[in-house]
C-alpha cells in the first residue's frame, strides 16, 4: 500500500468521525409539548432512525425513541428518574417536526 493511499484512507476516516460527532451535538430549537407549551430548547439526535432528546432549563427532558418509520415511544426525565410516557407516538402528517400520541391526545414538537 502506498503512502498516498494510507493518507487518503486516514483522511476519509477522520472526516467520517467528525461528521458523526457533529451530528450528535445539541442544536438550538423551539419546542412545544402539550404540557409545557412553546419554549426554547436544545435538540439532540440520538441515532440515525430519528430518535431525539429535547431539554431546557426549567423543563423536563423528553426523549422519543423511534421504534419504526413514523412510530415512537417516549419518556420524560423528572430529576433523577425516567418515566415512560403512555401509548405510542405517531409522526404528524401535517408537520414532520411533531409527534402525536392518539391514546393520550398529547403532542411533542421540535423545530
Amino acid at each position: 500500500m502506498t503512502l498516498g493511499k494510507l493518507l487518503f484512507g486516514g483522511s476519509v476516516c477522520a472526516a467520517t468521525f467528525l461528521a458523526l460527532s457533529v451530528s450528535a451535538e445539541a442544536k438550538r430549537a423551539r419546542c412545544f409539548t402539550s404540557d409545557d407549551g412553546y419554549f426554547p430548547c436544545s435538540y439532540r439526535a440520538i441515532d440515525g432512525a430519528g430518535s431525539f432528546r429535547i431539554s431546557a432549563p426549567g423543563y423536563p427532558t423528553y426523549v422519543l425513541e423511534v421504534d419504526g418509520p413514523g412510530f415512537a415511544y417516549g419518556y420524560v426525565n423528572l430529576g433523577r428518574r425516567n418515566v415512560s410516557l403512555p401509548g405510542q407516538f405517531v409522526r404528524s402528517r401535517d408537520d414532520g417536526a411533531c409527534w402525536n400520541n392518539p391514546q393520550t391526545n398529547t403532542k411533542l414538537c421540535a423545530w
